[in-house]
Order: structure tokens, then sequence, then C-alpha cells
């Protein structure tokens, strides 16, 4: 990876006068801003449709896009909305987002937009809908069927739903597709309207010189098309019910380690297909991001399962996961593959000589860094140059929330390690991450404005009230712009070329 820097914003934090950032006008503006500042990385996160909790990380597909992205003014602008339609938005928080207000209306622009659409929709729009349909069918039939079932089913996850219709009996699942045709279509229709949108703001920002890095979450969500309809890749019984489920062991950070819930893949299944599920889905994300993060990467080597009538993730086990066979299948099939590996956590050598031998940079952050000694990897003067470095991640407070957190020792080596009083600690840290020898720094948009604990985007462990911060035009100025482009120039994470040093 040539050298670089980058902002990571979800764009749901993005500002946009229908109370969740999306793919239209603000998103383009912030591509701008990237260009004028000379970051040529934008991190994104999943893209996915999300479910309880609003999580990116627990979608109801690993392969659609998420509906509350679309932008209503790029549907009025495309003839798919009247412009009437958007006058009498709600007055939606500027600085957060409210998904219970959010959801609804945007659901109501969409049913809106295709009643519009199959009404009035020109010839050359309709086939381009239906020449989509036809080229995304492998994932977007079941996926369309699934999300028109659980709204039939007032959101009920799928193994509550009828036998018949957990079983996938070919007939109810007939009965099904013709009794929803329409709420099909729908939801069709919207995965339709989300990739054309994503896909020219992709095409803006790589014109601009900004590279998208996105996130492929190693795990999918137990109540998701992709679990419902492919129950033999997963550790699903025949009843529907989670026989084991993901999870990490107990550590310094949690007694009783973390129960995610989410169902384990059946890697002997998968191998015996030829990994045919993580080839279609490692296409799909490429063709989304320039860049990929694997989350969770040491699950590839070896993964914590706990049996899925645990309450706690204590009474688990290591079992080996399908190491490099899986990225031999993914490399024969997709060529090179610009991965990321979020490399944290326990990491053992036999992770390190994976993440290695596929020649992945692993990730490192900053915050960790100064609960050990001066041997820690997470401090810059120890990193390799085929690393992401980060201050923090969007699981992490921001810098200054968790600098004002520290206690007086910690403060203190703090301090003398940047050599300055802290004062503008989150400039600090973002120099001495410039100036390190990692070819990539990340930093979010939090920490670029310098924001609190308020402004944190997700408290891992807390089911709800994450993923809400947003933030505004007046937050972001002129002098932010220019400092960050004065540091990356500086050391050399620009593609300006600078002046040569006289002779």
């Amino acid at each position: 990876m040539a050298r670089a820097s980058g902002i990571l914003l979800h764009p749901t934090s993005l500002p946009s006068p229908y109370g969740i950032g999306d793919l239209g006008e603000d998103a383009y503006r912030f591509v701008d801003f990237l260009a004028e500042a000379e970051q040529q990385l934008w991190q994104v996160l999943p893209l996915g449709p999300t479910g309880f909790g609003d999580s990116p990380y627990q979608c109801f597909s690993a392969f659609a896009g998420n509906p509350l992205l679309i932008s209503p003014a790029l549907l009025a602008q495309e003839g798919l909305l009247p412009a009437r339609a958007l006058e009498d938005a709600p007055r939606f928080p500027a600085t957060r987002v409210d998904y219970g207000a959010v959801i609804p209306y945007k659901q109501a622009l969409l049913r809106a937009a295709y009643a519009h659409f199959q009404q009035d929709a020109p010839t050359e729009l309709r086939q381009a809908f239906e020449a989509f349909c036809e080229q995304e069918s492998a994932w977007l039939e079941d996926y369309a069927l699934f999300m028109a079932l659980k709204d039939a089913h007032d959101g009920d996850p799928w193994n509550t739903w009828a036998d018949d219709l957990v079983q996938r009996a070919p007939n109810a699942l007939a009965r099904a597709r013709h009794r929803l045709r329409e709420a099909i279509q729908l939801h069709k229709f919207a995965q339709f309207v989300f990739f054309r949108q994503w896909s020219a703001l992709k095409a803006y920002a790589n014109a601009k010189g900004v590279r998208i890095i996105g996130d492929i979450p190693i795990f999918v969500a137990f109540d998701s098309a992709d679990a419902w309809a492919h129950r033999e890749l997963f550790t699903i019984d025949e009843r529907g019910e989670l026989q084991f489920v993901a999870g990490v062991p107990p550590d310094y950070f949690s007694p009783t380690g973390q129960r995610w819930g989410n169902p384990l893949y059946r890697w002997e299944v998968m191998a015996a297909q030829g990994y045919r599920w993580w080839i279609d889905r490692c296409r799909m994300a490429l063709r989304l991001f320039d860049l990929v993060r694997i989350d969770h990467f040491r699950g590839f080597e070896a993964y914590w399962e706990v049996p899925a009538h645990e309450p706690t993730a204590v009474n688990g086990r290591w079992v080996k996961g399908p190491g490099l066979a899986l990225f031999q299948a993914l490399r024969e099939a997709l060529g090179e593959l610009p991965i990321i590996a979020e490399d944290l956590g326990v990491i053992t050598d036999e992770v390190r000589a994976l993440r290695d031998a596929l020649g992945f940079p692993g990730m490192r952050v900053l915050h960790f860094a100064f609960v050990a000694d001066a041997s820690s990897e997470f401090l810059p003067h120890n990193y390799v140059r085929n690393t992401v470095a980060y201050a923090g991640t969007h699981d992490n407070d921001t810098t200054v929330g968790w600098f004002e957190k520290l206690d007086a020792e910690t403060r203190q080596r703090v301090l003398d390690y940047i050599g300055t009083d802290g004062s503008a600690i989150h400039w600090d840290v973002i120099r001495l991450l410039m100036m390190s020898v990692a070819d990539t720094v990340i930093f979010t948009l939090q920490d670029v404005l310098g924001l609190g604990s308020e402004a944190r985007m997700n408290f891992p462990g807390r089911a709800e009230g994450n993923w809400q911060w947003r933030f505004t035009w007046a937050q972001i100025t002129p002098e932010i712009a220019a400092r960050l482009r004065k540091l990356t120039r500086t050391y050399g994470r620009s593609v300006v070329k600078q002046p040569s040093a006289p002779r």
C-alpha cells in the first residue's frame, strides 16, 4: 500500500435534512473535503441493511445495501419522487440519528418512489432495473423474499415463522412469492436504487483521488437472509435453532468474555463447496470498495466456539478455522486481495503467521499503547510499514474523551511520549501517527474535529444507543482542512508532488 492517510466516517454520520446521512449532496461534499485536505482514503464500515440495535455489523444480508442510506433528494432529481414529497420532512435532530423517527419516514418515501417508478419510469430506467434484478438474482431473490416475509411477520426472526417457511418448503416459498410479490419488488427496487447511488458516489470519489475502504464482518447475523437461505453453511439445526455461537473468551477487559450470538460457519461444508459463498461475498465487497478490512481476522485461524445455551462466553473453546485454504480459493477466483486484517485482541503467533503469509497489513491502535511498557506493538516506534494505524476506531472513545479519562500516571506517560502539554491532544496524536513508518493511517472525523466522548460512535457490548452521531458543516472549517493538508504533505502522505530539495 502506498503511503497515505484518510478519515473514518460511516455515511449515516453525514449531514442531511432527512434525519440520517445518505448518499446525496453531502456525501459528495465530504469527498470534496477529503480531496481538499489531500486525504486519499475514506473508511466507511459496512453498508448493509441494519436490524435491531442499528449496528452495521448485524445486518439482514451480507450482500444487500442499507435502504436508509438512499438519498431522497437524488430520488427527486431522477424523477422518482415529486419535489413536493420532500417539502414536509419532519424536523430531525441535526447531530444524531433518531432511528425510531427516520425508519418509517424513509420507508414511506421509498414506497412512494416505487409507486412513481411503476407508473412513470422511462423505459431506460425500467430496463436498468430488470437487468439489475437478473444480474444480482443469486442473492437478491432470497433477500427480497426474506425481507417481505419479515415485514409480513412484524419483524419477527425467521425461526419463529410457520414451519414450512422455516424449512423453506418449495410450495410454501412459491405461495409466499405470489402473495408478497409487490413487497418483494419494492425491496428489489430499494436495492437497485442503493447500488445506483453508491456506484455514482464511489466513481466520483475515485475521480477525486479518494479510495474507499469498506468492511466485511467475519460473521453474519442469525436473523439474516444468509442464515435463512443457506442454513447448511452455519451451526443451525434442522429446527432453525442455533447450536453454537461466536464470541471471544474472558480477558483483562471482561471476566465473562463476549457472547456475540452470531452463528458460526460449518467450514467443512464451505470447503466442500469450494468456498463459493465466501467468494461471492468478497466479489461483492470488491465491487463496492477499493480496499476491504476483514473484521476479527483471527477467527480464520481459530475462533471461539460457545454452545448456544450458554449465557456467557466463559464455557467456550478454540476451534481451528480454514486458514490459508480459504484465502487461496479467494485468490484463485478473484486475484490479489486488497485486504486489511483486523488483527486486534488475543493474537497468537499462528494468527501473525497467517497474516504475514498472505501479506495483509495488520492494525495498530494508539489508544491501546499505554497500558504496557515501551515494547508495546501499539506504540508508533514499534510499527512496521505494512500497517494501518489508528488513534482509535469506531469502537473506541474519541481521542479527547480517552485522554480526559486517563489516570494521572498514564496521562503523564502519554505526554512524555508525545512531547507536548496535551492542550491539543487530538492534533498531537494525528501528527504522531502521520510521522510514523506505517504506510496507512486513519483518523475518525471526531478526532479531526477534536470532539469529546459525546461524539463516540459505538460502545461494544451495549445493545442500544450506538451509531447515532452526526456532524454538521459548521464544524468543518477551512483551517481544519488546511492543517490536515499541511501534516499530510509534511509527512509524505499526499499525492501532491513536493518540490525537491535544492542541490
